[in-house]
């Protein structure tokens, strides 16, 4: 009999669902030819921020919102289809989670459901489970008011819409807000994740039990579903020496722990996973050897006298560097290294066998990088087989030294093959991509 206790997962939608707040993106499309729109903008916006951080009572704010609105059907259609392409990065790829985990999954906002149910119903998330506010509409489709009565459009109106529930098991909120830390505060769940990705409020960071800068962090951190297999905002890059900012940018925007430093300090030897590195820019070989974590390095000038490179191919550490300091590698490097890491292609990499990976669709990537010696394909393949393990497809490269073995494999598989391969006699690393 499965005693595993029931898990409900409240989740919030503006700047949590989605990456902006609805309301004032409304208040951006209906008021896009008002003379003092950059005024009423700036109060709507300030209203928001106010409520968010628990400066404003949540039915004050809102109820001053609607009337500067000035919103039609019109205007939510073009909302809605803005919304749609504005869903959080980390949400939208982890799609499977939502259509296996549909009845699990409440999406409770403050916002309204006119323009919340379209988008996450694309989700799987019937409507059943959407909790919001309602617009009211006068004949010619203005929107002139809301659903007062409804516990979402007062202060406190999630903790009051919970208690209604009255929801059994374990109850779990992801939110960027007070009225999501409301929840935690009452008692009426058991964690709340302050969700980091879009915005982050020190108010509420604070008072959370869990950071979470990506759904994939939340998911990783209570061992559910994911697609990829390991938070990116978890691996640290260490970026040293005079670096552009559209460089760091970059590896920023794709979600890393970035740490930007004058020289490589040693209490990040242990835990660093990248490095960008200016040009004349130095690793010392004993740091080097310790960095056992470390799997990429970009280095923006020629690294040959400055970083070891019979180390780094040693320890399975893939270079690209800029041996011609051409004007367009400040971007180029840093490319390079996120492709590596997010699909394992080493094209251009000054040390590793060259090699271009297509993404990959419902499988998890393999990367088991090994000394070039006669056997160990072999080996690998008897362990897929030994576990019964449907391969998708399958990459080979070697040069002189290293053997970089790219394997799919269907998402249902024995994790003791993980065991098995690491175990792999002249085995140099290994990791699951996705």
């Amino acid at each position: 009999m499965n005693n595993a206790k029931k898990q409900t997962y409240i989740i919030d939608f503006d700047s949590t669902f989605t990456q902006i707040e609805a309301i004032d993106e409304l208040a951006k499309i209906s008021l896009s030819k008002h003379p003092n729109k950059e005024k009423i903008f700036s109060e709507i916006e300030s209203l928001t921020n106010a409520a968010m951080e628990g400066k404003l009572s949540f039915s004050e704010s809102l109820e001053n919102r609607i009337k500067l609105l000035s919103a039609n059907v019109n205007d939510l259609n073009k909302l809605i289809s803005r919304l749609k392409k504005k869903v959080s990065t980390s949400f939208k790829r982890n799609e499977a989670f939502f259509k296996s985990h549909a009845k699990d999954v409440l999406i409770v906002s403050g916002g309204f459901k006119e323009f919340i149910a379209p988008v996450v119903q694309k989700y799987h998330i019937p409507l059943s489970n959407i909790y919001a506010n309602n617009f009211i509409f006068n004949n010619q489709g203005d929107i002139i008011d809301y659903d007062h009565s409804n516990p979402l459009s007062k202060e406190g109106g999630k903790v009051i819409l919970l208690n209604e529930l009255n929801l059994e098991g374990d109850i779990i909120g992801i939110g960027d807000g007070y009225s999501d830390f409301q929840l935690r505060e009452s008692g009426l769940i058991k964690k709340f994740y302050a969700f980091t990705e879009n915005i982050a409020r020190e108010s509420i960071t604070q008072k959370a039990d869990h950071i979470t800068p990506s759904f994939d962090e939340f998911l990783y951190v209570n061992n559910l579903p994911r697609a990829i297999s390991y938070p990116k905002n978890r691996i640290l890059c260490l970026v040293i020496g005079d670096i552009p900012d559209e460089a760091t940018a970059i590896l920023k925007k794709d979600g890393f722990s970035i740490r930007q430093k004058q020289s490589f300090e040693e209490k990040y030897v242990a835990d660093v996973g990248m490095m960008l590195l200016g040009d004349n820019e130095k690793i010392d070989n004993e740091a080097l050897r310790r960095a056992n974590k470390l799997k990429v390095i970009g280095y923006l000038g020629n690294s040959s006298k400055k970083i070891d490179k019979q180390i780094c191919t040693e320890k399975g550490i893939v270079i690209f560097d800029d041996e011609k300091q051409k004007k367009n590698n400040t971007l180029f490097i840093p490319k390079r290294m996120k492709d590596f890491i997010n699909s394992g292609t080493t094209h251009l990499s000054s040390n590793f066998p060259n090699l271009q990976l297509p993404k990959i669709e419902q499988s998890h990537r393999l990367i088991h990088i090994h000394k070039n010696i006669p056997g160990i394909m072999a080996r690998i393949n008897t362990i897929f087989a030994e576990h019964e393990i449907n391969i998708m497809g399958q990459y080979l490269l070697t040069n002189k030294e290293l053997g970089y073995c790219i394997t799919d494999v269907n998402f249902d598989y024995n994790k003791k093959v993980i065991a098995d391969l690491k175990k792999i006699e002249n085995t140099i690393k290994f990791r699951i991509l996705y």
